[in-house]
């Protein structure tokens, strides 16, 4: 017969501290990842709206889609083939219930509102522009 050997309380809280130190480590890490995640897609679909924008314009002689303001109201550049657009862009770095709404103005925002503009997407048919809520003119998110 063998003696049956188990963890001695030390070593369990031994295990139980450097998980703790780890778990201190990674979840920081994970919290910024996911405010990097928001910003690269917004991002991306603003160079979707940017181009379908653009496609739209230089296909019908120099002419902008009607985008009125309102909720992923694209106008033309939103069609079920999916020529320019299938959907109305998401900005990922508004509050989900304005994510696809859209303002006309000839200026990006200047600063984050809080507790989130009421908007996600700035439209400007007098500059051909088009800028994400929530983001400065160079594309760089205001802070939250």
């Amino acid at each position: 017969m063998r003696p049956q050997r188990a963890f001695t309380l030390v070593e369990i809280l031994i295990v139980v501290v450097i998980l703790g130190i780890l778990a201190a480590i990674v979840v920081p890490q994970f919290t910024n990842a996911t405010q990097e995640a928001s910003t690269k897609a917004t991002v991306a679909q603003l160079t979707k709206i940017r181009n379908a924008v653009d496609v739209f314009y230089v296909r019908n002689g120099n002419m902008l889609p009607t985008v009125t303001a309102g909720d992923g109201t694209w106008g033309e550049i939103l069609t079920p083939a999916g020529e320019y657009m299938k959907l109305p862009p998401r900005n990922k770095w508004v509050a989900p219930s304005v994510a696809t709404t859209i303002i006309l103005r000839d200026t990006p925002d200047s600063g984050y509102t809080t507790p989130s503009p009421t908007y996600g997407w700035i439209f400007s048919p007098t500059l051909r522009e088009v800028w994400a809520a929530g983001f400065d003119g160079q594309d760089n998110p205001f802070p939250h």
